[in-house]
């Protein structure tokens, strides 16, 4: 072998490498959706969650993946550290497809039916169809079943590569001694554990493991324990990502390293056994691409079946190694290891958004609440939700900014942008809650007080707004189309009612009824919870333009006037429930 094998070698191991990076990657966009499906049905069943571990690292072909993410749910608070084991033990027998389909490198037969399954035969095939989907399809689900092809196709190609330029390796006689060395079980195990440490991915070194099988060099004996270490060098990876995490995010990356040691420790202390009073011969023979592989699976399986078990035995050493502290450890909201699975970091702060939703409502409410009857506690209250609101936008609108600079999908990338259009409309809402318990405190202070017909007017536009928040804050949390389109209507209700207070008002001053400083007081008062009408429109209008893949908000809310068949009448009975002669209703306010 001379320095233009070594090169070629090199440039193989490169291009597998980019390729399982390429094809994961489009892989984890691709099934975005079905990421999220599947970890939404997590619970502490732990059959559940080994399979669903096992299923999101056979689509992202890699366990470190799959780990770092559980690590950044657990930071999260979106996992129990219990649930973390489960699937942190299934990603470990998820891996092992990556395996099989290398495998398949070492087809070897005259038959023409089987050597259509050898990859140098259907790759290419892939490869044109891939690079088709890619450049000249404009849906981005396409692009990304094409970059899948495509990167299943270089790594394949990266594999026959690396194999034929150590093919020459066999007759070396420095390389076989150095395969004879690793037949020493300790030295294996630290020869794979290294590797995998520097590339991060246990798939690509027993990719690399299973290229250099092809030199006939490779026995079982040296393969077994290079497989083994293999896994505790995978988790590096995990280990690195919980850096400056919560405690039990600490422990469930601590977990699956004594998981892998004590799989590996048993697993050895058995293949010792087996060598030291049987002396298979099967050892000492040359391992396969499929050898290999099953070797791999074999491992895999072994260590959950001993382990999975002994997940509550698991946890308590980690809580052990790891103790809690005195002071209560809040779990991060955002984590930037969800980074990792941007359908899952997208799915966060949709559930975060929802939160912030809660809040804004419960100001809203609050601060309505104030002007009808003030008291201190709720002007605390309504503070406080104003700051937790603020709150939410500031670390929300920053994270989905850098979220938006990744290489998501279409659909993902629209959401991103809903997302990032509507917590402006939620923080200002908290934000005209605070205008209104400041105009109370104006009350309070000066000793001002409402008409009791300015009092039962005001209540009625009350209850417009906050069926109007009811109404666009469940259709943007649910992507209800329907009730999106009921706002507009509503909305126009509340500004012709205003404009009705307004002059009502007017009146009841030219009539000594009310005072002018109340009248500014009652100005201000209308203006908030008219633009919290406006608020409420512009987020039904986010439903809207995500639905019609069009962000023009005042083009989608015009259409809702002129297009829509059914605005007139819904204004009509809106009109009517919020009449000023209408029966009243109690508010949902508690006042």
């Amino acid at each position: 072998m001379d320095i233009f094998h070594l090169l070629t070698m090199i440039g193989g191991l490169c291009l597998f490498l980019f390729g399982m990076n390429v094809m994961g990657e489009a892989l984890e966009r691709r099934a975005g959706s079905g990421l999220r499906l599947l970890l939404g049905k997590l619970t502490s069943s732990r059959t559940l969650g080994f399979l669903t571990g096992l299923a999101v690292t056979a689509v992202i072909q890699s366990s470190s993946a799959t780990t770092v993410m559980v690590v950044g749910f657990v930071n999260s608070g979106l996992l129990t550290l219990g649930q973390a084991i489960n699937v942190i033990m299934g990603a470990n027998v998820g891996t092992t497809v990556t395996s099989w389909i290398l495998s398949l490198g070492g087809i070897e037969s005259s038959n023409v039916f089987i050597r259509l399954l050898k990859p140098s035969s259907f790759t290419p095939v892939l490869a044109l169809i891939g690079i088709i989907d890619y450049m000249f399809l404009k849906d981005s689900r396409k692009k990304d079943t094409g970059l899948i092809l495509l990167g299943f196709a270089t790594l394949m190609f990266g594999m026959e590569t690396m194999s034929g330029a150590v093919s020459g390796l066999k007759d070396v006689p420095a390389f076989q001694q150095l395969f004879l060395l690793f037949t020493n079980p300790v030295l294996g195990v630290l020869a794979g554990a290294v590797l995998t440490a520097v590339i991060q991915s246990s798939s690509a070194s027993v990719g690399i493991l299973q290229a250099l099988s092809s030199t006939g060099s490779v026995t079982y004996a040296a393969a077994v324990p290079i497989i083994m270490g293999q896994n505790i060098g995978t988790c590096v990876t995990a280990m690195l990502s919980s850096v400056g995490a919560t405690k039990n995010a600490k422990r469930a990356a601590l977990v699956h390293l004594l998981f892998n040691i004590i799989g590996t420790l048993v697993c050895l202390v058995l293949f010792l056994a087996v060598r030291a009073l049987f002396n298979p011969a099967i050892l000492g023979e040359s391992a396969t691409h499929f050898g290999i592989a099953i070797c791999h699976t074999v491992f895999n399986v072994i260590c959950t079946a001993l382990l999975l078990p002994s997940g509550n035995l698991l946890e308590k050493l980690v809580c052990r190694l790891v103790p809690d502290t005195a002071a209560p450890e809040a779990n991060a909201e955002l984590d930037e290891r969800l980074f990792a699975t941007p359908s899952i970091a997208l799915e966060r702060c949709r559930a975060l958004t929802g939160e912030m939703a809660d809040v804004a409502a419960q100001a809203l409410r609050d601060g309505a609440a104030s002007i009808l009857r003030y008291s201190p506690d709720l002007a605390k209250s309504v503070r406080e939700e104003e700051n937790r609101t603020d709150h939410y936008e500031d670390i929300l609108g920053t994270y989905l900014v850098r979220l938006s600079e990744l290489k998501i999908s279409t659909a993902d990338s629209a959401e991103a942008a809903m997302l990032l259009k509507a917590l402006n409309d939620f923080e200002r809402i908290g934000d005209h809650a605070l205008n209104l318990v400041e105009s109370a405190e104006e009350l309070e202070n000066k000793q001002l007080a409402l008409s009791d017909a300015a009092r039962q007017e005001l209540m009625v536009l009350i209850r417009a707004v906050e069926e109007i928040i009811d109404l666009s804050f469940q259709s943007f949390l649910t992507n209800d189309l329907e009730k999106a389109r009921k706002v507009e209507p509503l909305e126009q209700v509340i500004d012709d009612l205003k404009e009705k207070l307004r002059l009502h008002h007017i009146l009841r001053m030219q009539q000594g009824a009310c005072g002018i400083e109340t009248g500014f007081v009652w100005s201000d008062v209308l203006t908030a919870l008219e633009r919290v009408g406006d608020h409420c429109s512009n987020i039904a209008g986010c439903v809207i333009d995500t639905a019609r893949h069009d962000w023009n908000t005042h083009e989608a809310l015009r259409s809702a006037r002129l297009d829509n068949e059914q605005f007139g009448e819904e204004y009509k009975a809106y009109a009517a429930k919020y009449s000023l002669n209408a029966p009243m209703e109690p508010l949902k306010a508690d006042i």
